[in-house]
């Protein structure tokens, strides 16, 4: 009775979140009743509990293969190894939802936990708007994609879970990457209770910093975890491919990141309220529209779920109704803010706003790229495929500026433009482009004889290079004249330098791979070589390799800087028991500064023997991850900056804002809850 008990935990999950998004909110906003107010915590603590039990009962189905449930057997049979009947509980469209509302669940248990000092107004109604949002997913669920569905008579073995998902990657990543799609709702459910309250001031802001940063921060290591995957698993050797379903993730991420700079200024000058609204608003929504695009079947990926048109066309609804009621939200209430300051040309407000604008333009660029093929398609005017080239052309151009852009806003003050601020980053970006230019010239790996010559990099190089360097070069100079004052900055202040290190790293790994890079397609025998970037390789034997649930065959072939050998490496290919699906697990021979990748592929007709491969030897390849790891560890610091409760504690949240920027006075308004003092 697990599975009947699962589903009617979620049946018990949908109500309470009705209740959750209806008796808190109308507390808050009409009959202002406190009581009604205070059901916001513990309705989403009961949600979060009959959603966890409801997990449960699935991944015990899963245990004990249990295929009388439809979801069971058709992501898991006998042979599969426990970890990943683990991650087969969200490699499906019903599993995924399912993992997709317990996030959501943890998330508004967490804002109720954490955010204790906040006035109760504010907390039941971002928990309510957060409730909405989980009876949506939940209706969804019940309706159309319900995971315990039963069948009989029950087989006596499952299909498998798909090859591909059948890795330790798989295991975290998509949970990672969910917990950043679901927290950029607490971003929105704040913007929603600023719009429904009538206050938009730095209030809001402060409070709304800290989730928005963690959220980006799961996001972040979410889509780095994916494309590290990728790499290693697919066999093809490539990081990003600008996949849909790829840009699908990288498109809230911009936008959340932008979302992240804009909130920086609204809390510190009162500034970019709407923009800021907006901003958020545009976040969440561009999760809900990755959800569309995964399972409503209109892509074709590797990543994606293939289902029903119908319950794409629920998702586009849902996201219709969250889009839509929250800008007609947004535009009773924007005449408010219509005589909002402007930003000082050459002050830091200035500068943030230009790295968000051109996020955001990024994100269009991509969205077009994306939806385009798609428009095109559903009106029958033909197929049309938009790849790498056009992202190449015209995402990359857009991120100059922005780079540019970064380091000076971070150096110049708030409010008035001090052009003088800029000479002292003159010294690290000569030194920058000093470094970069050497780097372009003899940073090419040794050439291959018989190979086509690899010229060093060129001017992109040299580009790449003195952006990274300088951004690099400049925050260490900004660290040392910080450490110089007295009293010490906060682990905010650490976080923004740590996540750009972070950028810096990655546009540093991008700039190299791309570079120097080497790539090889052979076709080798036993006992023959190929020579990749000076390093020759050596197949010594081709076997085959029982795994718990596939056969592999197994190549080996060892590794020699000059006559000394310096490892051995292993690729295969692998034929999965159930489903006879083959797949290519890479060799990879790992340091900090690059990766020697082989790839097995198909035996090959003929005496004597032989097999393809595809030997890769790729600079700085890891600095992409490791740049990702930096940036979270910096969203990290920054989301657990102690100015933030200590705020909330005090009752000292400040709006700092400009004379001629009039904020309007609403009744029972936040900050003066928070205070004390009587509206």
């Amino acid at each position: 009775m697990w599975p009947e008990a699962g589903h009617l935990a979620l049946i018990m999950a949908a109500w309470v979140a009705l209740a959750q998004a209806v008796l808190p909110l109308w507390g808050s906003l009409s009959v202002r009743r406190a009581h009604w107010q205070a059901l916001a915590r513990p309705l989403a603590q009961l949600q979060l509990g009959l959603i966890v039990l409801s997990f449960l009962a699935l991944w015990h189905a899963f245990y004990v293969h249990d295929f009388s449930v439809v979801y069971v057997a058709h992501h898991s049979n006998t042979l599969l190894p426990t970890p990943y009947r683990l991650s087969a509980i969200w490699a499906g469209h019903e599993g995924s939802l399912l993992l997709w509302v317990l996030m959501l669940a943890l998330w508004s248990v967490a804002v109720a936990t954490f955010s204790k000092r906040l006035p109760q107004a504010l907390v039941a109604q971002v928990l309510g708007v957060m409730g909405a949002v989980s009876v949506g997913f939940l209706a969804f669920i019940l309706a159309l994609s319900n995971p315990f569905e039963r069948q009989f008579p029950a087989p006596t073995e499952g299909r498998d879970l798909t090859p591909l998902l059948q890795d330790p990657g798989l295991v975290i990543h998509p949970p990672m990457l969910y917990m950043g799609y679901v927290g950029l709702s607490v971003a929105f459910a704040f913007a929603m209770a600023a719009l429904l309250s009538g206050r938009l001031d730095a209030a809001w802001a402060r409070w709304a910093r800290p989730w928005t940063v963690a959220a980006w921060g799961f996001l972040t290591l979410g889509i780095a975890l994916g494309s590290w995957w990728a790499y290693y698993e697919l066999g093809w050797g490539g990081w990003w491919f600008w996949d849909p379903v790829e840009n699908a993730s990288l498109m809230p991420w911009l936008v959340a990141t932008a979302l992240i700079h804009s909130l920086m200024v609204t809390d510190k000058r009162g500034q970019f309220k709407a923009w800021t609204v907006l901003l958020a608003i545009g976040a969440f929504s561009l999760s809900l529209l990755g959800t569309f695009l995964v399972r409503s079947g209109v892509l074709t990926s590797v990543h994606a779920f293939a289902t029903d048109p119908g319950r794409g066309v629920f998702i586009l609804l849902f996201l219709a109704v969250v889009v839509g009621v929250s800008l007609a939200l947004f535009a009773w209430r924007a005449p408010q803010w219509a005589n909002a300051s402007q930003p000082v040309a050459g002050s830091r407000e200035s500068f943030l706003l230009l790295n968000s604008v051109l996020l955001v333009v990024a994100m269009a660029a991509v969205l077009l790229g994306t939806l385009y093929p798609l428009i095109i398609d559903a009106l029958n005017l033909g197929k049309l495929s938009v790849g790498p080239p056009y992202f190449d052309r015209v995402f990359v151009p857009l991120m100059v500026p922005l780079l540019l852009a970064m380091v000076p806003g971070s150096v110049v003050p708030w409010h008035v433009a001090r052009w003088a601020a800029l000479r002292q980053l003159v010294v690290p970006g000569a030194l920058a482009l000093l470094a970069a230019s050497a780097w372009a010239s003899w940073g090419a790996p040794p050439q291959d004889a018989g190979a086509p010559l690899a010229t060093a990099g060129g001017w992109l190089t040299v580009m790449g290079g003195t952006l990274g360097g300088w951004i690099v070069l400049s925050g260490v100079w900004q660290i040392a004249q910080r450490l110089r004052l007295p009293g010490s900055p906060g682990l905010a202040w650490w976080g923004m330098h740590g996540a750009h290190l972070g950028v810096a790293v990655l546009v540093l790994g991008i700039t190299g791979v791309k570079s120097f890079e080497v790539e090889r397609d052979v076709r080798l025998g036993l006992g023959e070589t190929v020579t990749v970037a000076g390093v020759r390789y050596q197949l010594i034997s081709v076997d085959n390799h029982l795994g718990p649930n596939y056969l592999a065959l197994r190549a080996r072939m060892q590794v020699f800087e000059g006559e000394r050998m310096v490892g051995t490496l292993q690729p295969e290919k692998r034929r999965y028991v159930s489903s006879a699906m083959p797949m290519t697990e890479a060799a990879i021979d790992r340091n900090l500064w690059r990766d020697r990748y082989v790839s097995l592929g198909e035996p090959l007709a003929g005496e004597p023997a032989q097999w393809s491969f595809r030997v890769y030897h790729k600079p700085y390849v890891s600095w992409i991850w490791l740049g990702a790891v930096f940036m979270v560890l910096g969203g990290g610091l920054a989301a657990f900056d102690r100015r933030y409760r200590q705020a909330h504690a005090q009752g000292q949240v400040q709006a700092v804002l400009p004379a001629r920027d009039p904020v309007p006075a609403v009744s029972g308004d936040w900050r003066a809850v928070a205070t004390g003092a009587k509206p």
